[in-house]
């Protein structure tokens, strides 16, 4: 190849993009399209925390704080012994040092931790990117649905094994 015939080739690139109209999006007047499932935000559902902190200790940033206390609750039954359990006290995450890799949503073993495809939460104050419980549970109502399973796709084994065990109790009780 030539170095004229390289120079054409650039300029030709040039002058069809100057020809094109431009694209611009009004952001604050039209809100973009988002993918489905897109990653915005890091939304806590509460009530599924243990406070196992494994969010914490597998985040290579090291910005989700927790602190928790524990709680004896008494014992259920005559004779039993009392358990004790973990209460949350703080859950916070510091979106200005996350680098949103998603390890800690990953690694959630009680599903406590979703993706939101909230983005809109700028601030001018780096100290305000620290988000507590509070506004991560707002979060948390944001998350879209998860995609229906594959139709083709095998049943999952836990529905399978809770189907196999109701219909054995149901034949159970049509035979006496």
């Amino acid at each position: 190849m030539s170095l004229g015939s390289g120079l054409a080739k650039g300029l030709a690139i040039t002058l069809r993009t100057m020809t094109r109209r431009a694209v611009t999006a009004r952001y604050p007047e039209e809100q973009p399209e988002l993918p489905p499932r897109s990653r915005g935000v890091i939304g806590l559902f509460e009530e599924n925390c243990t406070v196992c902190m494994l969010c914490a200790r597998e985040c290579p940033d090291w910005c989700i704080y927790i602190d928790s206390h524990k709680e004896t609750l008494p014992a259920a039954g005559p004779g039993g012994r009392e358990r004790s359990r973990n209460v949350l006290d703080r859950f916070a995450i510091d979106f200005s040092l996350c680098m949103y890799c998603g390890i800690c949503v990953e690694v959630c073993p009680f599903d406590a931790l979703f993706w939101s495809p909230e983005f809109e939460y700028a601030t001018t104050d780096i100290r305000e990117l620290t988000h507590e419980r509070d506004t991560l549970r707002a979060w948390m109502w944001t998350v879209p649905e998860p995609p229906p399973l594959d139709p083709a796709g095998e049943e999952p084994k836990e529905i399978a094994a809770a189907r196999k065990a109701a219909e054995k109790r149901a034949a159970e009780e049509s035979a006496t």
